[in-house]
């Protein structure tokens, strides 16, 4: 039975986590912070909305009655979450980009990079649980 609801959870998140790689896919991080402009600029909660990995993560900690594991998942995923509305904010609404920041934006996003957290979470599931 543990190894169902385990592997449940899993898929879930792997699934969830597809879903923003699909939509979030872009050459370059501007190029990603691009795509989330576009559903932060119509609302925020519209942007969050296309997040659903965090609430995954909201309520995989509850389950797990905030085991640490579980809870290093949601700080990961409200970290990612702050970080793009800080880099929006930044380059969309107030833009104000350094030259440094610039390059890095406009760097090629290696291949690997957007499934990296098909790698990380999983075992923070298991952990978890």
């Amino acid at each position: 039975m543990q190894s169902e609801v385990l592997l449940n959870y899993v898929l879930l998140f792997i699934l969830l986590e597809s879903y923003e790689i699909y939509w979030q896919r872009a050459e370059s991080i501007l190029g990603m912070l691009a795509k989330m402009y576009h559903y932060y600029n119509k609302s925020i909660f519209l942007f969050l909305l296309m997040q659903p990995t965090f609430y995954f993560a909201i309520g995989f900690a509850m389950l797990t009655n905030f085991s640490v594991s579980a809870m290093i998942l949601l700080f990961i995923k409200t970290a990612d979450i702050a970080t793009k509305i800080l880099l929006i904010e930044q380059v969309f609404i107030k833009k104000e980009l350094s030259k440094d920041l610039s390059i890095a934006l406009l760097s090629p996003v290696p291949s690997i990079l957007p499934y990296l957290g098909l790698l990380l979470y999983p075992p923070l599931i298991y952990m978890a649980l």
